[in-house]
């Protein structure tokens, strides 16, 4: 083999070399993301459940049992009565202050806060203090696992509002 014949397997060699190691940071990526994508599905997931578990219940303790009229006669807690303890929620407003540890998942351990207020019902995003016919379910989803661009830990937050209807 001559010396032109050598500098040209060289840099084959070295030009085969970078495809190999950009194609492994490819795979790399990919699987960073994915991982990172199934997360924050599984964050989804744990939340909805928590929000379709809420909406399921009656409006309030007041509701659970009979039909009202007029707001002033809804329960004046939001939260759990006296006695009543997770997953025997008997209505929408016991899952304030509630917080659950989710390790069902073997890939993350989701850490599950929840807040309900009463909300304005000319503007939604509106908490208030006042009794209304609608409430508002926060949950937050946050995971030592879910880490956003800045690599801080993230937190996902969705929300529901529930409403009440009287029908005669």
């Amino acid at each position: 083999m001559n010396t032109s014949q050598m500098l040209i397997t060289l840099g084959a060699l070295i030009l085969l070399s970078l495809v190999i190691l950009r194609v492994n940071r490819g795979f790399l990526t990919t699987d960073s993301v994915l991982l990172d994508s199934k997360i924050d599905v599984l964050a989804v997931s744990v939340a909805t459940s928590i929000l379709e578990e809420a909406n399921g219940k009656a409006f309030d303790e007041i509701t659970d049992s009979t039909s009202i009229n007029d707001v002033n006669l809804l329960s004046s807690v939001l939260g759990p009565e006296s006695g009543e303890v997770y997953p025997f929620f008997d209505d929408f407003d016991d899952y304030n202050g509630f917080v659950k540890i989710d390790s069902t998942n073997p890939i993350a351990k989701f850490k599950v806060i929840c807040k309900v207020n009463y909300v304005n019902p000319t503007n939604l995003d509106d908490t208030t203090t006042s009794k209304t016919w609608h409430k508002k379910l926060t949950v937050y989803v946050t995971s030592p696992s879910m880490l956003g661009h800045d690599h801080k830990q993230d937190t996902l937050k969705m929300s529901s509002i529930f409403s009440y209807w009287y029908f005669r």
